[in-house]
């Protein structure tokens, strides 16, 4: 393989948004054996599971990329797959594989994980290979699936006992779930503001290309008030420190000043923007957790089994 189609094949993996996609999965499992058992994961379980939910969370965005081509001709040509870097059949075969490990990772760490993980994979299938394409509030469903993301890696290190003995659902996961949900339908609708051109041209009913980005900009402001908000309570109910909820204070409101410039230049440019501030912001918060944990849980790393 050459140099070139390697990174190709990287690049569909939306290197910008990694630090999130990896703190994410790896702070939803220090919390979860944090909030029930106040220590932290064995090593091995905790490495399949962040880097099991990195290739789910990868395998959609390869996904969206092979439904997307029309579109990023026009916004994002130098994409790989409108750039013809890589044909839609590679992207095809690139998503599943990391489909496959994902799957392989969650059945091997719980069942409850499987069923969160093909649920939330159903989701993000329905919203690129339709539901985009046919209503403007295809972003609920993103949020619905994202929000499994973080849930099923909680499962895999503290089962529900559903399937499989468990301690129960704890309040905490249930918060977490909804705040990436909820944040990310603010998060999409950033993404999409930025590609109204091309959604327009080929007659895809965003809700930026369908009521404008002023009424979108607003309704992702809300969006992040509430997120903004969850992650305060999730401190609370996981039980972390003034070093967790510090971060999420402050880099809550200036996430919030951030949403309140892009009302007032509710544009294209804008909107791309925040969309890598809001990135920024999760990775920053997610960061947080992970610090936090690691403080106050004060064990040295268990030795893996």
């Amino acid at each position: 393989m050459s140099f070139s189609r390697f990174k190709a094949y990287i690049e569909l993996l939306r290197p910008p948004l990694a630090p999130m996609d990896l703190a994410m999965p790896a702070a939803s499992a220090l919390l979860a054996s944090y909030s029930v058992s106040g220590g932290l994961p064995n090593l091995l379980p905790f490495a399949i599971a962040t880097i099991g939910a990195y290739s789910a969370i990868t395998s959609s965005y390869v996904f969206n990329d092979c439904c997307d081509i029309d579109v990023d001709k026009v916004a994002l040509p130098d994409r790989p797959l409108p750039s013809a870097q890589l044909s839609l059949h590679d992207a095809r075969i690139w998503s599943l594989l990391l489909f496959c490990f994902a799957m392989a990772a969650a059945l091997y760490l719980n069942p409850e994980s499987l069923v969160c993980l093909i649920a939330a994979t159903v989701i993000i299938t329905i919203y690129s290979g339709w539901a985009k394409r046919n209503t403007p509030f295809s972003w609920a469903l993103v949020g619905l699936s994202f929000g499994l993301v973080p849930l099923g890696v909680w499962l895999a290190v503290e089962p529900a006992g559903f399937l499989k003995a468990g301690s129960g659902l704890h309040p905490a996961s249930v918060i977490l779930a909804a705040m990436i949900c909820i944040t990310d339908w603010g998060f999409t609708n950033c993404d999409a503001s930025r590609d109204v051109a091309g959604d327009r041209e080929k007659g895809i009913p965003t809700t930026p290309a369908t009521y404008g980005i002023p009424a979108t900009a607003k309704m992702v402001a809300l969006f992040w008030l509430v997120g903004i908000v969850l992650s305060i309570a999730l401190g609370l109910a996981a039980g972390l420190g003034l070093l967790y909820l510090a971060v999420a204070a402050m880099a809550g409101g200036w996430l919030l000043l951030q949403n309140i410039d892009f009302v007032r230049n509710p544009d294209s440019p804008r909107g791309a923007r925040l969309f890598y501030q809001s990135a920024d912001y999760r990775a920053a918060l997610f960061a947080a957790i992970i610090a936090d944990v690691l403080l106050r849980a004060a064990l040295p790393w268990p030795t893996p089994l």
